[in-house]
């Protein structure tokens, strides 16, 4: 009897001084009975709920050829589209400059056509002038004959000047258009000189000027006749002193 009365108040005491560890231990064994009691589905569930972001996502070790010759494909279509518009735009180019060219030629032509259109209409007008303004006019005496001889040398290129040709003149015939010389040598020989500058007929006929009449008794005839003749021979009438 007393073996069991010390064995309880043993146990008493252990009860006592341990009892709160007991209910903690109890506590922790619900726990864990309770943790175990959910269905392994549910730790499935959790589990796949976690990797399902993760299982979308795929990694490849292997080269991406196909995006890199898109890419490429892409880079090479671009350039072509930019050469064919530079080739617009110069072509663009090209053409504006070959019809401005165009244009300039076609204007420079007209511009040609109206150039020449005016000189010939000036040079008709001057024709015309020409044709309405009468001849000059000369008067009928010594000083006109003189003039209009000198007009017509000019034109003939023979030599003279008014001066060299009333001083000739004065000497030889005094002015006189009819005059005429039979004593000297050469009436004598039977062709006498004549006119105003004492032309004989056969040097009259060799120098006879175009555009004047062939009359030795003409004064502008026999005028530009003489000079003619003293041209030829001496140079100008300016140079004759005397008989020639």
């Amino acid at each position: 009897m007393s073996k069991n009365i010390l064995t309880r108040g043993h146990s008493r005491a252990l009860t006592r001084h341990h009892k709160l560890a007991v209910a903690g231990v109890a506590a922790l064994g619900a726990a864990a009975i309770g943790f175990s009691a959910v269905p392994s589905n549910a730790s499935t569930a959790t589990t796949a709920e976690v990797a399902a972001p993760t299982a979308k996502v795929a990694y490849s070790t292997e080269p991406i050829q196909g995006v890199k010759a898109s890419v490429t494909d892409q880079v090479a279509g671009s350039s072509v589209k930019v050469e064919q518009i530079a080739a617009k735009k110069e072509a663009a180019a090209q053409a504006t400059a070959e019809k401005k060219a165009a244009a300039a030629a076609a204007e420079a032509k007209a511009e040609k056509a109206r150039q020449a259109e005016e000189a010939a209409s000036r040079a008709a007008e001057r024709a015309e002038v020409k044709q309405a303004a009468p001849e000059k006019s000369y008067s009928d005496n010594l000083d006109g004959w003189i003039r209009e001889s000198l007009a017509i040398m000019k034109k003939h290129g023979i030599p003279g000047s008014y001066e060299g040709i009333h001083r000739n003149v004065m000497r030889e015939s005094s002015g006189n258009p009819k005059a005429i010389n039979l004593w000297d040598v050469n009436a004598q020989n039977g062709i006498p000189s004549k006119g105003l500058l004492q032309v004989i007929p056969p040097t009259f006929e060799a120098y006879h000027v175009p555009g004047t009449p062939k009359d030795i008794y003409d004064p502008v005839a026999n005028i530009t006749a003489a000079c003619n003749y003293a041209a030829d021979k001496y140079g100008t009438m300016d140079n004759v002193d005397s008989a020639y």
